[in-house]
């Protein structure tokens, strides 16, 4: 099965060089069911070439910590090794991204650098400087989405409503199952089959320690695999039910394994459709989530630059925040009251508890959480800041198109509409304790988070 050619874009088409092609890993960090791989084997073997993979790890990220990296390190390492099984050298380098990969490509004339669709604007920017340096072709391909982010759609999407027409209409086209990595017989001149030293590499980092690895959850494609299978199996015939309980572990727990692309999301929803245990509404409703809800993230992030900042908002947003930006505040909160769980409310504090500790918190705290944010700080900018440092710091899933689009989602309105009027939301959507309390049981959630005395 080829690929599909509507997933590639060509940023610079230039005449191919005479050595192997150059997949540039970097937001799909897996061997098998990734279009962006399948695409440079195809590539490689038509030019009748060998492939290599390259990863190039930064010392430092968007202030990403020990926890992010561990994380994300443990899934290389994996992914290294099915590489190596395969034929197919893993070439590992440190330091700016954009100077190492333009360095590969050009010492050994690289028939074309094949690269992973991100729309962040740091990703981006390691595009077009790497383009600036080599002479070779350079291409895009989407291997995160279902239906690829350009075929999606030309222009920033308002909301689900208005993007979930056009994903659904092209569904039976790009959902289709993926063909296997063929193995790479030959050698290829001047690169071997060895691994890195991963043992070596954490010293050379320069990261925050102080936000540890989790435990509960391991990292790499077949731990992905195996979780995806038990959800499957445990979560999904409940999901549509109880997927709003933070209590009731209804959720799939896989963003992490989807952000550092040790899954692809493509595979969970082939085989959700695939699921003889699961009612057709609660696979439907995971469905939405899953492809529709995070692809309008990437749209989002795609088509608009200040996707992190009060400036992405919607004009209305911004309108009825900046009418209400001098109202009261409750209580005022510093950055170092909210990472330390300080507040005055439990909740809240159970629910930022939970992220510090595991590095994932339910999806219906989240916007609960980052719309208090909005309530106890100074400002919307210092709620949108606040909330994304926070999110960054402690998500496994962090600096993600997801992230800043819940944050503003929740603080601003994004892809929602007005409500009623009140005091600092104006009419974006209001979130209470009160409301809680009607959708689940906060006290037993706050038990878990932060022990019985604080019921």
């Amino acid at each position: 099965m080829n690929i599909d050619p509507r997933r590639i874009r060509t940023l610079q088409a230039k005449e191919p060089g005479t050595g192997p092609v150059v997949y540039w890993m970097s937001r799909d960090q897996r061997i098998r069911d990734n279009w962006a791989l399948i695409h440079a084997q195809e590539r490689a073997r038509a030019a009748e070439r060998g492939f290599v993979v390259l990863f190039c790890l930064v010392p430092e990220f968007l202030e990403a910590t020990w926890r992010q990296y561990a994380f994300m390190l443990g899934g290389l390492r994996e992914t290294c090794r099915e590489c190596l099984e395969l034929g197919i050298p893993f070439v590992l380098r440190r330091g700016d991204p954009a100077e190492r990969a333009a360095e590969l490509v050009n010492s050994v004339d690289a028939e074309s650098l094949i690269c992973d669709f991100d729309p962040l604007r740091i990703k981006s920017g390691w595009r077009s400087q790497v383009g600036e340096r080599i002479k070779t072709p350079l291409i895009l391909v989407d291997a995160h989405n279902v239906v690829p982010c350009w075929q999606a759609s030309d222009k920033q999407e308002f909301a689900a409503r208005t993007i979930r027409p056009k994903i659904q209409r092209q569904l039976d086209e790009f959902l289709r199952p993926f063909p296997d990595p063929a193995p790479q017989s030959a050698a290829i001149a001047g690169f071997d089959l060895g691994e890195p030293d991963w043992e070596a590499i954490p010293s050379e980092l320069r990261l925050d320690t102080e936000v540890g690895p989790v435990d509960w959850l391991h990292p790499g494609p077949n731990a992905g695999w195996q979780h995806l299978r038990r959800f499957l199996r445990d979560g999904l015939p409940h999901f549509e039910a109880k997927r709003n309980d933070p209590n009731a572990g209804a959720l799939s727990r896989l963003s992490p394994y989807f952000h550092f692309g040790q899954l692809a999301p493509q595979r969970a929803a082939l085989e959700v459709y695939k699921s003889e245990q699961a009612p057709s509404s609660a696979k439907s409703a995971y469905l939405e989530e899953l492809i529709i809800r995070r692809e309008l993230a990437d749209n989002y992030c795609f088509h608009n630059p200040a996707y992190d900042a009060f400036e992405g908002l919607p004009s209305w947003a911004r309108t009825t925040l900046n009418k209400h930006r001098d109202d009261p505040r409750p209580v005022h909160y510093r950055y170092s009251d909210l990472e330390g769980a300080a507040t005055h409310d439990d909740l809240w504090n159970a629910a930022q508890t939970q992220m510090e500790r595991t590095g994932k918190m339910h999806g219906y705290m989240r916007m609960y959480w980052a719309k208090k944010i909005l309530e106890w700080t100074e400002s919307p900018e210092q709620a949108i800041a606040f909330a994304i440092r926070l999110n960054d710091r402690f998500e496994l899933d962090g600096r993600d198109p997801n992230g800043y689009t819940g944050v503003l989602w929740s603080v601003g309105g994004l892809h929602d509409r007005g409500f009623k009027e009140r005091p600092v939301f104006g009419t974006v959507r209001y979130m209470s304790h009160a409301g809680c309390r009607r959708k689940f049981d906060v006290d037993a959630y706050v038990r878990t988070w932060l022990g019985a005395e604080r019921t």
